[in-house]
């Protein structure tokens, strides 16, 4: 990216901010101080990270020398066994604890069950609500947020209770607005679009009635020319996905 000049060749400033412009040609404003307050949060993460390394590290040279630890371990509490003397016979005092931990192995498999239903009901609202109050849908697109969703929604996850999207390549969407920061949805949303070879058959201004930018549907199970021609939600999804290729 460049800095953005004007007729004098002086730097354009937006509310004190240098404005760059990105090889895509958008331009964004430059937040230093916001940018430089980003690396020392970042450059703080990795210190704690090299600590908590060193940390282990030194832990683990105490461990040097133990070749089976399953094995260390229930030696460890055989003797434990003895020594607290609940129980004289050892292998009588394993058994019981054997039966107590499949016990408990069976309520927490109810608990992780009940736990993965509760992960796909917030990853279905939280995506789910993104695209159904999405401004850039409701602007800028000429398709219904669901058929958004059908097409964009495998770019986004659920990730920490946010909503995080990725490229093509895999990659998370950072933002430009605020450097260093992971994309807000409408704006990674956007950028999507703008990859999107086709937009101009989904954007409202596209005029998409008239020929179709894609042509043929090539390997889709819809034969429509273009999104116009599409008969139903489930024609418009096989033409972007055909179109997409």
């Amino acid at each position: 990216m460049k800095l953005k000049l004007d007729e004098n060749g002086n730097v354009v400033l937006v509310d004190g901010k240098p404005v760059y412009i990105h090889d895509d040609g958008k331009e964004i404003p430059f937040d230093a101080g916001a940018a430089m307050q980003k690396i020392a949060q970042l450059n703080g993460e990795a210190k704690s990270h090299r600590e908590a390394l060193e940390a282990a590290e030194s832990l683990a040279k105490k461990f040097e020398g133990i070749e089976d630890p399953a094995a260390a371990l229930k030696a460890v509490q055989i003797v434990k066994n003895l020594d607290d003397k609940k129980l004289i016979d050892a292998g009588e005092a394993e058994k019981v604890k054997a039966e107590l931990a499949a016990a408990y192995e069976g309520r927490l498999k109810g608990k992780d069950e009940e736990l993965v239903k509760l992960q796909g009901q917030l990853h279905t609202e939280l995506i789910g609500g993104s695209f159904s109050r999405s401004k850039t849908i409701a602007e800028k697109l000429a398709i219904p947020a669901d058929i958004a969703q059908s097409f964009f929604g495998q770019r986004f996850k659920v990730e920490d209770g946010k909503v995080v999207a990725y490229d093509t390549n895999g990659a998370k969407l950072y933002s430009r607005v605020k450097p260093g920061e992971l994309a807000g949805f409408d704006e990674a949303l956007e950028t999507l679009i703008d990859s999107y070879p086709n937009k101009d058959s989904i954007l409202k201004s596209s005029g998409s009635s008239g020929s179709g930018s894609g042509g043929s549907a090539g390997g889709g199970s819809s034969s429509a020319k273009s999104l116009a021609d599409c008969k139903n939600d489930a024609e418009r999804v096989a033409y972007l996905q055909a179109n997409a290729k």
